[in-house]
């Protein structure tokens, strides 16, 4: 069985879907895969649904092990394969502690950047978007950027999100940094997260996991400009 019976259901464009995917190729893990249309409501399917009686993706499957949510299936692969290509979690104990720090205060990135903007642009009509609201939002977001900013800076040139080498904590601040950038956050204003952003995006793991709809329509939907 392809992958050693290792299968993952994932969507195109989705960051949960995507973080899971960098972690299999870092890894150097085989794996069977199933690209799912949100557009068809394939999520829903039967197939999937088996696996997930909540009728989302990413879902992974191991063998006879089912493994559920983004964050799970990241931590289960680096747990279950830990000496397998990249080690994403150092054994240090102090490099350890940084990592699951960036990990967790990503949180509020996603808040800032996601749930703030473009939750509020899919939620409300065109013709209801108030624009100093927008602006206040915006405004949030470029506080908590600069904060990642100034967090690259601290570490040097050269420097991964939690140090200097590349770990979990860059497997789930990439994508949504990637999708900021195609939602026309004006990154070239931020000078170390625009280093990071071109060094890690030409990623071996990176490059083969990019949502394939992006190389398609590489101009995404304004959120963040304009």
């Amino acid at each position: 069985m392809a992958g050693e019976g290792r299968f993952l259901y994932w969507g195109s464009g989705s960051i949960p879907c995507w973080r899971p995917m960098i972690v299999l190729k870092e890894k150097g893990l085989e794996y069977g895969e199933k690209l799912i249309e949100f557009g068809k409501k394939e999520h829903k399917s039967e197939e999937v649904m088996k696996l997930n009686p909540r009728g989302q993706v990413p879902t992974f499957r191991d063998g006879n092990i089912v493994v559920n949510e983004s964050g799970a299936i990241c931590d289960y692969l680096e747990y279950t394969y830990p000496d397998q290509g990249t080690c994403l979690m150092p054994k240090d104990k102090a490099e350890r502690a940084l990592v699951l720090q960036r990990m967790y205060e990503m949180t509020n990135l996603t808040k800032k950047l996601m749930e703030e903007i473009v939750y509020y642009h899919f939620t409300t009509p065109a013709d209801q978007i108030c624009q100093e609201t927008l602006a206040k939002k915006k405004e949030a977001a470029k506080v908590e950027l600069k904060l990642w900013e100034e967090i690259l800076e601290k570490q040097g040139a050269g420097s991964y999100i939690a140090g200097k080498d590349f770990t979990m904590a860059d497997v789930h601040f990439f994508p949504i940094l990637a999708w900021a950038v195609r939602g026309k956050v004006n990154i070239g204003a931020y000078k170390n997260l625009n280093e990071y952003y071109e060094r890690v995006k030409e990623r071996k793991s990176i490059v083969e996991t990019s949502p394939p709809h992006w190389k398609e329509d590489p101009a995404g939907k304004d959120f963040f400009g304009g």
